[in-house]
């Protein structure tokens, strides 16, 4: 199974400028062993389940709750059972390669 996520997280309580915290929750995702990409409005990560891809929201929410009292979070999902490597797979369609 192929599930993608792009979701958005930051607080909303640190003023105009969050850069530093959503780099936090970048360095977080980087770790673990999907696959991921920083787009200029969120992050696209792609896991093997939908609990997998939850599992990184709530990771990233918990980190978040360690310097903000308000987060704000969105997410849409693209689940293909059966299916691997979804996001390069739907780049490469795009292109026609």
């Amino acid at each position: 199974m192929s599930v993608i996520m792009e979701f958005s997280i930051f607080p909303i309580d640190k003023g105009e400028h969050v850069s530093q915290y959503v780099k936090k929750v970048i360095e977080m995702i980087d770790a673990l062993p999907c696959e991921s990409q920083l787009t200029s409005m969120g992050t696209i990560v792609e896991c093997e389940t939908m609990e997998e891809c939850l599992a990184v929201i709530s990771k990233a929410n918990a980190l978040l709750e360690q310097c903000s009292e308000r987060i704000y979070c969105t997410a849409t999902f693209d689940n293909k059972p059966g299916k691997k490597d979804q996001m390069e797979h739907k780049i490469k369609a795009v292109r026609g390669e």
